[in-house]
């Protein structure tokens, strides 16, 4: 599922049911409560998102990018980065924002942490004072599936920024962090 804009966008063609614990997502395939059943670690999830990520693919691939963060201790991908490009005719036009996320113990099952690193005004959604984004005021924790991915995320993030009440908000000073 996509978060932003009118509603939410499938990203599967394929009819698949999943379901998952903290560090595996088991595939239903064929849909239906028959089929066979596929347990997909934790760590290839996130390895499918860094190669999408790599290769600029997705439905958010015009304006976001992520890949891992150069962290020593990040043998367990927990620690990315992502960029946002802001939206067009809005105040944060012509800007980059960098992110900092943390892909969790629970993730796929919980949604990642995401903080921004550039320092942006947008109270709709960021603490002001840490940078940190609540996810649940841009709706991806209230339909936060195991097929959603760390794009998905930013994609949500940059359709706040755009929203009619958020574009013409004065931002700080550019090459400011928080």
């Amino acid at each position: 599922m996509f978060f932003g804009g009118g509603g939410t966008h499938n990203r599967n063609s394929s009819n698949t049911n999943t379901t998952t614990s903290a560090t595996t997502t088991t595939t239903n395939k064929g849909g239906g409560g028959g089929g066979e059943k596929v347990v997909v670690p934790r760590t290839f999830k996130l390895l499918e998102e860094l190669e999408a990520g790599e290769k600029g693919t997705g439905v958010n691939s015009h304006h976001c990018s992520l890949g891992l963060a150069d962290d020593d201790d990040n043998d367990d991908l927990r620690y990315w980065n992502g960029t946002i490009l802001g939206p067009m005719q809005s105040s944060y036009e012509n800007r980059i924002y960098s992110l900092r996320i943390e892909a969790g113990e629970g993730y796929p099952m919980q949604p990642p942490t995401v903080t921004f690193i550039t320092k942006i005004n947008l109270p709709s959604c960021v603490d002001g004072r840490t940078g940190k984004v609540d996810l649940g005021k841009i709706g991806v924790t209230r339909g936060w599936t195991p097929q959603n991915s760390i794009s998905d995320v930013l994609g949500a993030i940059f359709h706040a920024m755009a929203r009619s009440e958020n574009r013409k908000l004065p931002q700080p000073e550019e090459g400011t962090e928080f």
